[in-house]
């Protein structure tokens, strides 16, 4: 049995540090600050919970911290990138050519 939670923790770890990794790609390969913001936050908040899941297989007597950490993290990392977004088309930052669409320029009636 716990060579079973010990594979299934090293799995998610595994996982979590592809997601991680991929999120670093992301911020390098992106055309603009918002859309590095968006790769930034959706793979830093997946690949962090994993890791703190294949954690709390190896480490058991852990896991309600691990839990608390991760409630934490999912409450704290999208709203913070959303925040800085929101800064960041209010001060006028440029988006990338590739960018077609913009929710918020149009729901604030911004012609920019």
């Amino acid at each position: 049995m716990e060579s079973l939670l010990n594979i299934t923790g090293a799995v998610l770890l595994v996982c979590g540090a592809t997601f991680l990794f991929l999120g670093g790609l992301g911020l390098v390969r992106m055309p603009d600050l918002f859309n590095r913001i968006q790769a930034g936050a959706k793979t830093t908040t997946l690949g962090t919970l994993l890791v703190l899941i294949g954690a709390a297989f190896l480490q058991p007597e852990w896991s309600l911290k691990l839990l608390l950490i991760g409630l934490f993290l999912l409450f704290t990392n999208p709203l913070s990138s959303q925040v800085l977004a929101r800064a960041a088309h209010r001060i006028g930052i440029e988006k990338s050519d590739k960018t077609h669409v913009d929710k918020l320029a149009e729901d604030l009636g911004d012609k920019r």
